[in-house]
């Protein structure tokens, strides 16, 4: 335990200490919060806006600025939980690559220790940048349209612990067979790119054809998306309720961005969500363990 918990520490200070690394994991949540709030949130705004005008009924700013942010930052959460984490595992192939692993191949370690540490030091390095992330989110919606209370926080927090957990689990599996700094580039890129869409953060997957929704909704990615939205906007809803908005609307409106997801026609329970990220993040974790050690045996 000792020294599983040396090695963490160990990569953790190594992760920290390579300032362009560190900054580029902090920085990236906040230019996307900028680019959802500068490009975006017009767009968002005036849907909302025109679906309760249409409905004949007249709402207030503060709720149309808390649909759209709460639909803005849901997003970014999501995306950042997993992306972010492809930049923290870089010290894993950066390790290989420069022969540090054939350092610690000789020493009385097992591989089994040195892969759980780099898990866990991608994990908590990771988790302590995503929660400034969803600082910061949380500040947006203070001064945009806020309708969450302690509960929801802590249930965001939970969820963006548990989407931190399953983008450390797929970011170590993915990076286990790396050899090279570019193609842990290439792959972090590839990610970045795919992961939004792929996950219903940048359009949600009710504006899929059903063949890609089908397809969409067996990623567990997916459901990590659809939980952290429920909870930021589950103050939004509520607000609506006490508006007497019908419910039918509101269903509508949790169909069209995917609070209510549904898999084979099936409502998706909350519950249900939490078990489907957390079975994903034993296998993958068991996969990322099991590849390390083969590839950790050829260095």
């Amino acid at each position: 335990m000792k020294t599983l918990q040396a090695l963490t520490m160990r990569n953790i200070r190594m992760y920290f200490k390579d300032k362009g690394m560190f900054l580029t994991s902090l920085i990236t949540p906040l230019i996307l919060l900028v680019l959802y709030s500068t490009f975006l949130k017009n767009i968002f705004d005036q849907t909302f806006a025109d679906v309760f005008a249409n409905a004949g009924m007249q709402v207030s700013d503060q709720l149309i600025n808390g649909c759209s942010g709460g639909q803005m930052v849901s997003s970014l959460l999501s995306v950042s939980c997993v992306t972010v984490v492809f930049c923290c595992n870089l010290l894993m192939v950066q390790d290989r690559a420069n022969g540090t692993d054939r350092d610690l191949k000789i020493s009385p370690v097992s591989s089994g220790t040195i892969a759980l540490s780099y898990f866990l030091a991608a994990f908590i390095s990771s988790w302590l940048i995503c929660l400034c992330a969803e600082l910061f989110c949380l500040i947006y919606l203070y001064y945009t349209g806020w309708y969450m209370s302690i509960m929801d926080i802590v249930l965001v927090t939970a969820d963006v612990t548990l989407l931190v957990l399953f983008g450390t689990a797929l970011s170590s599996l993915c990076s286990a067979p790396l050899k090279t700094q570019g193609q842990a580039s290439a792959l972090g890129t590839i990610i970045s790119a795919g992961y939004g869409f792929i996950c219903g953060a940048y359009m949600p997957i009710s504006q899929f054809s059903q063949g890609i929704r089908d397809a969409v909704t067996l990623l567990p990615g997916t459901y990590g998306t659809s939980l952290i939205r429920n909870r930021i906007m589950h103050g939004v809803f509520l607000e609506m309720e006490n508006m007497h908005v019908p419910e039918a609307m509101i269903n509508g409106l949790k169909d069209s961005i995917d609070v209510n997801l549904y898999f084979n026609g099936t409502a998706v329970s909350t519950s249900s969500m939490v078990m489907i990220v957390s079975i994903s993040i034993i296998v993958l974790l068991l996969a990322y363990m099991v590849v390390r050690h083969v590839t950790y045996q050829n260095v």
